[in-house]
C-alpha cells in the first residue's frame, strides 16, 4: 500500500481538529454548565468552522467540508448551550 504523506498528514489533523471540541461537549453535557466558557471565542470559532466550510465547498475539498462540518456542529452544540445558559440567567 502506497501511503501518499501529505494526504495522510491532512487526514490526522482534521480528524484531531474536527474531534478538539469532543471533550468539551461531554463536559457540557456532564456537568449541564458553561459558566466558564468565552460566549466571544465560541462564536469566533464557530464563524471561523463555517466559513471553512464554505471554502470547501468553494474549491471543492471534501476532507475540509467534512472535518469543519464535524467541527463546527460541536462547537456550535457547546454555543448553543451557552446561550441557553445566557438566556436562562437573564431571565431569573
Amino acid at each position: 500500500m502506497n501511503v501518499n504523506v501529505p494526504t495522510a498528514i491532512g487526514l490526522v489533523a482534521a480528524a484531531l481538529t474536527s474531534l478538539a471540541y469532543l471533550p468539551q461537549a461531554y463536559k457540557v453535557i456532564r456537568r449541564g454548565s458553561t459558566h466558564d466558557l468565552s460566549l466571544k471565542t465560541l462564536a469566533a470559532l464557530c464563524t471561523g468552522l463555517a466559513l471553512w466550510v464554505c471554502y470547501g465547498f468553494l474549491i471543492g475539498d471534501a476532507v475540509i467540508i467534512l472535518a469543519n462540518a464535524v467541527g463546527a456542529s460541536l462547537a456550535g452544540f457547546v454555543l448553543a448551550c451557552k446561550l441557553r445558559d445566557l438566556s436562562s440567567e437573564r431571565s431569573r
